[in-house]
């Protein structure tokens, strides 16, 4: 198995942890993997970047344009930061999650429509997922964390969920969060649902 991964987004959204999810699920599965993680600005709400290489010995960390196997954007524009990464023949996951910077929240800057991204995205990506927040499921009355429903969605529709099997993803979660694997688990499952 090998798999070239770009995942973007904002800080807070926990992407730099999907990303160190699926590297240590790699791991627990005797997988080669490496993981390079670039932040904007820090505090929330700032660009964040995740480059993950998994299967892959004596190569570099870093991932050409138009050469990613899955890119995953979790913002609906910083989503856009991610299409020149994507392999023509690649998939793209978009959980479109809304975070407003400052100049459109103020009026003075425009904010793309879905129509927007969803179009330069496949003129990019051979394949593209759109995964909606408002499907989020809840737990015990709380929506469950979004980035680990992502994680499950792109499990579900990589070759990833044969090489690293859900399972594994399953007991690195319950390793690092025991007390919220009951919420944890039910995320990643839906998220494995999510995608036909």
């Amino acid at each position: 198995m090998t798999c070239d991964i770009v995942l973007v987004g904002v800080g807070g959204q926990g992407v730099l942890t999907i990303g160190e999810l699926l590297l240590h699920a790699a791991f627990d599965a005797g997988a080669p993997a490496s993981l390079t993680p670039t932040k904007g600005m820090a505090q929330r709400g700032g660009f964040v970047k995740v480059e993950l290489r998994l299967g892959r010995e004596g190569v570099g960390p870093r991932i050409g344009e138009r050469s990613a196997d899955l890119v995953v954007g979790t913002e609906r524009s910083e989503a856009l930061k991610g299409i020149r990464y994507a392999k023509p023949d690649g998939t793209f996951v978009l959980f479109d999650h809304v975070w407003a910077p400052t100049g459109v929240m103020l009026g003075s800057d425009a904010y793309p429509t879905l129509a927007q991204v969803t179009e330069a995205i496949r003129a990019a990506a051979g394949r593209l997922i759109v995964l909606e927040p408002a499907d989020l499921p809840a737990v015990d009355g709380r929506t469950v964390r979004p980035n680990v429903y992502v994680l499950g969605a792109i499990l579900g529709i990589s070759s990833l969920r044969e090489s690293l099997g859900p399972e594994t993803v399953e007991r690195v979660l319950a390793n690092r969060w025991p007390a919220a694997s009951k919420a944890n688990v039910a995320a990643f499952r839906a998220g494995l649902r999510s995608v036909p």
